[in-house]
């Protein structure tokens, strides 16, 4: 199969079926940091220490990914793990921002509708003898820029010069990452339509 530029290669599984390993541990540690995450920014509303939390699941979530290639530990689970804690931090701010009228609730929206047809999207493939597809440089890009807006969009609260300089950095990467976070879904919908259809003719042969 050839993969072109920002396309999702899609593999049988290969990865191992390993549960205990740092990379998993890792991982799961940084999903134990979204509610208290989502705490801090709607309970006591103590941001610093919410940008505390989302810097520390960044360094894990490089981390993780990292520790799988040099330790040899990539597995099923884990590919299933580190996009599923990114996607939940993205989604825990964005629907405190929401709460918080720092976000308009159709932002949420959009990405929990994306983030949906995915899961879709891997039940299918799941059907059709495929592992899950792997994450693209696009599904990265956008990530790192949503995560990248969070940190902004709370600095960009108030009336200092900061806030000032803050706040059209922090929305700008907040709209384009949700828009790049939707392109890198419509590719993965279409890789796997692809899949089914290269499934069903080779079914037929």
């Amino acid at each position: 199969m050839v993969v072109t530029a920002g396309e999702t290669r899609l593999r049988r599984y290969a990865r191992s079926d390993r549960v205990l390993t740092v990379p998993n541990v890792l991982s799961v540690l940084r999903l134990a940091g979204v509610p208290l995450f989502l705490w801090l920014l709607l309970g006591p509303r103590l941001d610093a220490l919410a940008i505390v939390v989302l810097a520390v699941a960044a360094i894990t979530d490089w981390l993780d990914g990292k520790l799988a290639r040099w330790l040899n530990q990539a597995s099923r689970l884990g590919a299933m793990l580190d996009p599923l804690a990114d996607r939940c931090y993205i989604l825990a701010t964005c629907v405190a921002f929401v709460i918080r009228g720092i976000l308009p609730w159709w932002f949420v929206a959009a990405i929990l509708a994306r983030d949906v047809v995915v899961v879709g999207c891997i039940a299918v493939l799941r059907r059709a003898g495929y592992g899950p597809p792997e994450v693209t440089y696009i599904g990265k890009a956008a990530t790192f820029c949503l995560l990248y807006a969070l940190p902004l969009l709370l600095l960009a609260q108030g009336g200092s010069t900061a806030a000032m300089i803050a706040a059209p950095i922090g929305y700008g990467c907040a709209f384009w990452g949700a828009g790049v976070h939707l392109w890198s879904g419509a590719l993965y919908v279409t890789q796997t339509a692809a899949a089914v259809r290269r499934r069903v003719r080779d079914g037929n042969a």
